[in-house]
């Protein structure tokens, strides 16, 4: 069991920055992948970015590549998404996932995470 914590949403003017953070607690003993995901009103759940265990193989989506980086703090059980020019239409609510499966792997689909956290909300106004 791994749980997942969100935090550092927030409402942000377009071109503003936020930084998320995702604390991971339980059996973090194993390697991990994790992915960002984040889902608009009315919207399908989206592929933000992802992570693998080592740190190495990192992949974003087209809309956000190049606004947005993901980091991680292994010390700390912790990745970050660190998200510049921001654009409205990057309001969703957005989740981190725990990928065990495929701890080496920076994965994209949904369905490949075993575990996610509750959500954080981030709001952009133009």
């Amino acid at each position: 069991q791994v749980s997942l914590v969100e935090s550092g949403g927030g409402l942000v003017q377009a071109g503003g920055s936020l930084r998320l953070s995702c604390a991971a607690s339980g059996r973090t003993y194993r390697p991990y992948a994790m992915g960002w995901f984040r889902q608009a009103p009315g919207k399908e759940r989206e592929f933000v970015g992802a992570i693998n265990a080592r740190g190495i193989t990192i992949n974003y989506s087209d809309s956000v590549k190049g606004r947005f980086t993901i980091s991680k703090d292994n010390a700390k059980n912790t990745v970050y998404l660190q998200m510049d020019s921001l654009k409205p239409e990057d309001t969703a609510v957005y989740y981190c996932a725990v990928d065990l499966g495929r701890p080496w792997v920076a994965g994209v689909a949904g369905n490949d995470y075993d575990y996610w956290g509750l959500g954080t909300q981030v709001t952009v106004s133009s």
